[in-house]
């Protein structure tokens, strides 16, 4: 068995981590930084308190009656909205960046070390079979992967329950200078299922589900209930040969090797092409302290 491995992007010229701790996390974003709560950063921060406060132009304070939604503060200067560039090869996304109340700013930097290898497998894939490559991007957010699958000549179908991240997501395509992505705003277990009924195959998916969510008529997820069903619906769409997974877990106390097990069990490991990685995605920041930010696994075959 091949042993994890801990990945942390190294193209990034618009994002740093520059502090964490106290479960908290101080992040530039192009010329802004954002502080906001980092439940894995358990350490001390390594900077003062009173650096974070001159360093921050926005800080999130988290709502006492919720333990998600809360409310960005902000300094005169900052804008609500702005744009960050991200490059690989001959890949140039563009994101817009924007404070939600959840906490988010419309982007999960270390994702670029997926975005890699989406681009550099739809390339593959493309020059192989002389056709484009076929991505289904599930639990797609505003579109990194997306916008990755796309810049290497895929052929994507985006899908996501909320329409105004997909609305989001297309704002980034045409920033970009892209066009051609298949936008589709449907609950994902639901939208596979269908696919399946379907007989539609792809030659790459993608897959981010978060802990817990709904779907846009309410429908209920929950990621250890559902994921394997999800898993086993996609092990239908995947061609067998040329094709590649990646799946991202962020739930706290799911591993690597769970996300593995998984997997393997239900798309096999059989084919002699067959490759994967499985373990952390991480940043250092300037202390050079190791924050964790997700568990992913990918294969290619």
């Amino acid at each position: 068995m091949n042993d994890p491995q801990l990945l942390t992007p190294a193209g990034w010229e618009d994002y740093e981590l520059i502090d964490s701790g106290n479960f908290e996390k101080l992040e530039r974003f192009g010329r802004w930084i954002t502080a906001r709560p980092e439940p894995q950063a358990i350490w001390t921060k390594s900077l003062p308190e009173s650096e974070w406060t001159r360093l921050a132009t926005a800080v999130f304070r988290r709502d006492a009656r919720s333990e998600e939604r809360g409310q960005w503060v902000r300094k005169p200067a900052m804008p609500e909205q702005w744009w960050v560039a991200y490059r690989y090869g001959n890949m140039t996304l563009r994101m817009r960046m924007g404070l939600t109340s959840f906490k988010h700013v419309g982007l999960f930097p270390e994702q670029a070390e997926n975005w890699n290898f989406i681009y550099d497998q739809v390339r593959r894939i493309g020059t192989v079979r002389e056709e484009p490559a076929r991505v289904l991007n599930l639990f797609a957010y505003t579109g990194g992967a997306t916008l990755a699958a796309r810049s290497g000549g895929a052929e994507v179908t985006h899908v996501d329950s909320v329409k105004q991240v997909v609305s989001w997501a297309r704002e980034n395509m045409e920033r970009s200078g892209l066009d051609g992505v298949r936008w589709i705003v449907d609950d994902a277990l639901k939208f596979v299922r269908r696919e399946v009924k379907r007989g539609r195959l792809y030659d790459g998916i993608i897959l981010d589900p978060p802990a817990y969510g709904r779907g846009p008529e309410g429908e209920k997820w929950v990621l250890e209930q559902h994921l394997p069903e999800l898993l086993a619906d996609c092990a239908r769409l995947l061609v067998p040969r040329n094709s590649f997974l990646v799946l991202n877990l962020y739930s706290m106390g799911l591993s690597a090797l769970l996300a593995k097990g998984a997997v393997n069990q239900l798309f096999g490991t059989e084919i002699p092409t067959f490759s994967e990685q499985f373990g952390e995605l991480y940043f250092l920041d300037r202390a050079a302290k190791a924050l964790p930010l997700g568990v992913y696994y990918r294969f290619s075959r």
